[in-house]
């Protein structure tokens, strides 16, 4: 399954979380459900935006920081099992 990272504006976390291609995540709750975490302070009904990246490229460390991601940088993208193809 892959792993793709979302972002809710309203408490600036990026989540990363699997599931399939056709399941859609609009929602602070229904991110926080897929990951297994609590909601927090964050209203349930606040939008999550599927960033472009997914996994191990896109991370909160590096959101926005003007840094290029690693693949760029190391050449090693690796992530999810997909090392190789």
């Amino acid at each position: 399954m892959p792993t793709y990272d979302y972002l809710c504006e309203a408490n600036g976390q990026v989540i990363e979380v699997r599931h399939r291609m056709n399941d859609t995540i609009e929602t602070w709750r229904q991110l926080c459900e897929h990951a297994g975490i609590d909601l927090g302070e964050t209203a349930p009904d606040a939008p999550v935006k599927k960033l472009a990246n997914g996994g191990q490229i896109v991370s909160k460390s590096n959101l926005g920081s003007g840094e290029a991601p690693p693949c760029e940088t190391t050449g090693t993208c690796c992530g999810g099992g997909m090392c190789g193809f």
